[in-house]
């Protein structure tokens, strides 16, 4: 081999250690950008691991609000409700000889006590107590029979109020004294309308006396 042949051998080598360095030079910073982009990048997922464990506090604390809302509405509804309720009761009970009309003639307001003595006898200690809870118990005349009209008064009428009437009603009639069950509402579903009439339970709603059943 000659000389000149070793000159170009050795330039040739040159070259390749010099392509190699570079290539491994780029290769390098190739790997050092790749590895700051991977420490962006799980830089952003922490981030956004933080963001979605307070976003997931805050909608934690947004439903507890709602909820502890929610209990505060539903207190104040079965408040309302109930001052709504009792004054309507108490009306009722003020106006009871007008609100009832034709229906019971030479009425009066009795107290619920005034008949213990005579209902005693005749029935237990629990029907005694359940018949002092009426609403209201009024005497007069229905269809020109003296009669006893057990009065349950609420806002709405339910089954609940339907089937309380009827009881402290039959309290009565189980001693000896002739008595209607009827219920005072200022408004009634018609499920509860058919109830009462199939019951026997006379309504009253919102200023008139609604037909019985046939």
């Amino acid at each position: 081999m000659t000389r000149e042949d070793l000159r170009v051998l050795h330039e040739s080598i040159d070259g390749s250690i010099s392509r190699l360095d570079s290539a491994v030079t780029g290769l390098a910073e190739a790997q050092s950008r790749t590895e700051a982009r991977v420490a962006e990048l799980a830089e952003g997922q922490r981030r956004l691991c933080e963001a979605q464990r307070e976003t997931e506090g805050q909608v934690g604390r947004l439903a507890e609000a709602q909820r502890e809302m929610s209990v505060a509405i539903q207190r104040l509804t079965i408040r309302t409700d109930a001052v709504v309720g009792r004054t309507f009761e108490l009306q009722f009970r003020d106006r009871l000889t007008a609100y009832l009309g034709r229906f019971l003639r030479r009425r009066k307001l009795g107290a619920n006590d005034e008949l213990l003595e005579t209902i005693e006898p005749h029935v237990d200690e629990r029907e005694a107590e359940d018949f002092l809870r009426a609403d209201a118990v009024a005497m007069g005349l229905v269809d020109c029979v003296s009669t006893y009209v057990v009065v349950e008064v609420s806002s709405t009428g339910d089954v609940e109020d339907i089937v309380r009437a009827e009881r402290r009603a039959k309290t009565l009639q189980k001693s000896g004294l002739a008595s209607i069950p009827l219920i005072a509402c200022d408004a009634i579903s018609p499920e509860s309308l058919a109830f009462a009439r199939m019951s026997g339970v006379r309504v009253w709603c919102n200023g008139s006396m609604m037909e019985a059943a046939a």
